[in-house]
């Protein structure tokens, strides 16, 4: 068992994919698929379940990614503590909402008790905007979602069009979330209300859910009403009344607490990038950049990637989350 062994495996895990885990480790999928059969073959347990080109985690695989986890940041910590030149100055960092609330507070806690000197900013805004603060050096590097960049080509072509590198961070599940008396709706003609609930125009995840929706040709262009809402307290609760449906990061969900009654389902999976210019680098940058890295492989309550969950319906409370994403 190797390290190596064990990033393969975590980035399965999340991606749940053996062909997206290999595109993102920028191996071949031949490699990505003899390392995880070696892995079980070691360990002498069955890691993951396969159904088709889906991978999903065992009780014994779930149990072994937890290990993973500890592992892979243990030595990231070694690498850190052992870099002869230590990042100094400043770093102005951009993240939508909903990764400054979810993934970034474990990061950036982590990254300035390990250098205390670099000066930490940090913006929020929509990927769109983002990634024009990045592209004119009014930010120095952002967290943007892929699905920020609609009709342009694949990330590594679009992000080098606008002058910028990418790095991939986390895979964000987006859930329909319906009221809890609604039947599951897998397909946009299964839903029975015609009402969105979302923030305003020009949120990337809003985008997301009506290029879901247009997959279905209704009668009409206004098929669909729109209630707009400042947070997701305002949408869940509208959700839950009956109302209405919406589009919720899982991360979002998994902060909630006191239960309520809504019926969630996965409908896609949006890549989150660390962006920068293409000639930017300093030492506090490329520090951020090896703990993303490192930490791309936990769960949003401590790091970075989303770890698969098993769970076709969420109770979760009402606890106010505000700002688009």
């Amino acid at each position: 068992m190797d390290l190596s062994s064990l990033e393969i495996f975590c980035a399965v895990a999340t991606q749940r994919s053996i062909t997206r885990a290999a595109q993102h480790l920028a191996r071949v999928q031949s490699n990505v698929t003899t390392r995880v059969k070696l892995l079980e073959e070691e360990l002498k347990v069955q890691l993951f379940s396969r159904d088709g080109r889906k991978m999903t985690l065992t009780p014994d695989g779930h149990r072994m990614f937890a290990y993973a986890q500890r592992l892979l940041s243990l030595a990231e910590e070694a690498r850190q503590a052992m870099t002869p030149d230590r990042p100094t100055g400043q770093l102005r960092i951009g993240a939508m909402e909903s990764t400054a609330a979810t993934r970034l507070p474990a990061l950036l806690s982590s990254y300035h008790s390990r250098w205390p000197q670099v000066h930490l900013e940090l913006s929020i805004g929509t990927s769109c905007s983002l990634v024009d603060e990045v592209a004119s050096s009014r930010l120095d590097c952002a967290f943007v979602a892929e699905a920020g960049f609609d009709g342009l080509p694949e990330p590594g072509t679009r992000f080098a069009e606008c002058g910028l590198k990418a790095t991939w961070a986390y895979a964000e599940e987006m859930l329909l979330v319906l009221p809890p008396n609604h039947p599951p709706a897998s397909r946009p003609e299964d839903l029975k209300i015609t009402t969105l609930a979302a923030f305003s125009r020009g949120c990337t995840y809003r985008s997301v859910l009506e290029r879901w929706l247009s997959t279905r040709a209704f009668e009409g262009d206004n098929y669909w009403n729109v209630m707009e809402f400042g947070s997701y307290h305002s949408i869940l609760a509208s959700v839950a009344a009956g109302s209405c449906f919406a589009l919720c990061p899982r991360s979002i969900l998994d902060l909630q607490r006191a239960p309520i009654d809504v019926r969630t389902q996965e409908i896609a999976a949006i890549d989150t990038w660390l962006i920068a210019r293409s000639t930017y680098i300093t030492s506090a940058y490329e520090a951020l950049l090896r703990s993303v890295e490192a930490r791309r492989h936990f769960p949003s309550g401590g790091g970075m990637a989303q770890a698969p969950l098993d769970r076709s319906t969420n109770r979760m409370s009402l606890k106010d989350h505000a700002a688009p994403i």
